[in-house]
């Protein structure tokens, strides 16, 4: 017999953690990417060279870089800036994290409080969508089309949030192969956004973290690049372009940001084993893996629109991404994706339900986000067609017959 912890359990948490195990035999959930595009061996040797020269760094909190992490992985971090996308970055203004949500959550820690407003994307991270609602913070949505924020719409929000008396604390945008949506905010659209955040005097957010997997057209200027005021945060992250269980992201910002930031990074510092490994392997070998890792993400890409169109036929809209590792879909207004969401999972099938990942979370009941990151081409095409089964058996999407015989 156990002791009863319930009653001592304070009354706000959220629902008990279920056993892990193992992932689905269809997982197209979560941001995990291609175990083959892994650099295993290339990370092993850098980080045996790297412990052999600066290991006994190990020895003290910050391996003797301070709060902001190790220092030549933030002098590799400024370099791959500059170099990959034109942002001209002192290292000291580099504070590394554990993962970008850290990097998230201690912007929000610095800015946010309940009953503050924020802007977002009306398609968003749902990750950032949900840590706003539970520190009680209002966001409003930007539409997004086929080159991102509409800057139009925009300014008319801006407008009226000025006319309410509502400064919002910040506007947070990924640019650059959005989450879900997959597009890309064109160069002029974050000129317009800079001037408009300029004029209002609002903070921009940016969060980059998939940059580094745009294989379709150049990678635009970041728009922290373009500002001159110091008005723009931004955030990246390797967990997408190396490997999600490294956590190791990384906030960008001005020292009087930076400064009210770090107080709140109350952690020891992040792992050492990892920056010093990222250190070692990103100067000579990230653009010749990226390169590698885009061709692999964009052939499982062209795998999953070709499943879905096979499948799902003309009752799946989309656009193929830009890049990344997620296609956003939209299904017709008779199903709910929160349903299908759950009678998938009861059958092997795991995938995110629009309305997690929309401003508005009506609005996103027929959408839904797939990852092709992690799978097998076979395990698409398996998967795919399974959901395609469900979805018909639930709502009768996609009709059967002339579009596919099973």
């Amino acid at each position: 017999m156990s002791f009863d912890y319930a009653p001592f359990f304070r009354a706000d948490l959220p629902p008990a953690a279920v056993r892990w195990s193992g992932f689905p035999e269809y997982n197209f959930v979560g941001g995990h990417n291609d175990a083959d595009g892994v650099p295993v061996e290339a990370l092993a040797t850098a980080l045996t060279n790297v412990m052999q020269r600066d290991g006994k760094r190990l020895a003290t909190y910050g391996m003797g870089y301070g709060a902001l992490g190790y220092g030549p992985l933030r002098d590799s971090i400024a370099a791959m800036l500059e170099a990959r996308a034109g942002m001209a970055t002192d290292p000291d203004n580099i504070l590394i994290t554990t993962g970008s949500l850290q990097g998230l959550d201690l912007v929000n820690g610095a800015l946010l409080a309940p009953g503050d407003t924020v802007i977002v994307e009306d398609v968003s991270y749902g990750g950032a969508l949900s840590r706003m609602r539970g520190l009680g913070v209002d966001y409003v949505g930007i539409t997004v089309d086929e080159d991102g924020m509409r800057m139009d719409h925009l300014a008319e929000v801006l407008a009226a949030q000025k006319q309410n008396g509502v400064r919002p604390k910040y506007i947070y945008t990924i640019p650059t192969v959005q989450n879900p949506s997959g597009t890309v905010l064109t160069v002029q659209r974050r000129r317009d956004l800079l001037d408009l955040a300029v004029e209002y005097g609002v903070p921009i957010f940016e969060d980059d973290c998939y940059a580094d997997l745009l294989w379709d057209g150049e990678r635009p200027a970041t728009i922290r690049s373009m500002d001159q005021t110091g008005q723009v945060i931004y955030c990246g992250s390797f967990s997408k372009s190396i490997a999600p269980a490294l956590r190791i992201g990384y906030v960008v910002a001005d020292w009087p940001v930076l400064s009210r930031i770090i107080p709140l990074k109350s952690d020891g510092g992040c792992g050492a084993l990892e920056q010093m490994a990222l250190a070692e392997y990103c100067p000579s070998q990230f653009d010749g893996h990226v390169d590698e890792l885009q061709t692999l993400l964009r052939g499982k890409c062209t795998v999953m629109v070709n499943a879905l169109e096979e499948q799902f036929g003309a009752a799946a809209e989309f656009s193929a991404p830009k890049g990344g590792i997620f296609i956003w879909v939209t299904l017709p207004e008779t199903v709910d994706t929160d349903q299908l969401a759950k009678a998938a999972a009861a059958q092997g099938v795991l995938i995110n339900p629009g309305s997690e990942w929309s401003a508005d979370a009506d609005s996103g009941r027929r959408r839904l986000r797939l990852c092709f990151g992690h799978p097998s081409h076979e395990t698409i095409r398996g998967g795919v067609a399974r959901l395609a089964e469900i979805c018909h058996a639930e709502f009768g999407v996609p009709v059967r017959g002339a579009n596919v015989e099973r």
